[in-house]
């Protein structure tokens, strides 16, 4: 079955500026990448730049509203995703404890939805 992963970050992890703390953090995600990517489960996945660098749009009636950085105001912002192929939600939530932003963010699994190839 197929999961996505999407890695909820604080902002402060993407503000950080003590540069030995950042390497640090970035060295932990790019163990867990490898891991995960040397597993064979992954299916796509990505990580994005900054919050900030987001654009969002929402249409409402005939007028688009556009609003630069992401639209959502909260204490934690998507950083990146996996779809991953595994047996059950336990093994996908195992992958997802992994994840360097599990202890301070959050990472949220979500069964992936396959439209019937044929109506």
């Amino acid at each position: 079955m197929q999961y996505m992963l999407m890695f909820y970050q604080p902002q402060a992890e993407f503000d950080q500026r003590d540069e030995a703390k950042a390497q640090a953090y970035r060295a932990s995600w790019m163990d867990y990448v490898g891991a995960v990517r040397q597993s064979g489960i992954v299916q796509s996945g990505h990580g994005l730049h900054p919050p900030m660098t987001g654009t969002t749009l929402r249409v409402r009636g005939d007028k688009r509203q556009v609003q630069d950085g992401p639209f959502a105001d909260t204490k934690e912002q998507l950083g990146g995703y996996f779809v991953i192929e595994v047996p059950d939600l336990d093994a996908a939530l195992e992958w997802a404890a992994r994840a360097p932003c599990a202890t301070t963010g959050g990472v949220e699994v979500r069964p992936v939805f396959t439209a019937p190839t044929e109506m």
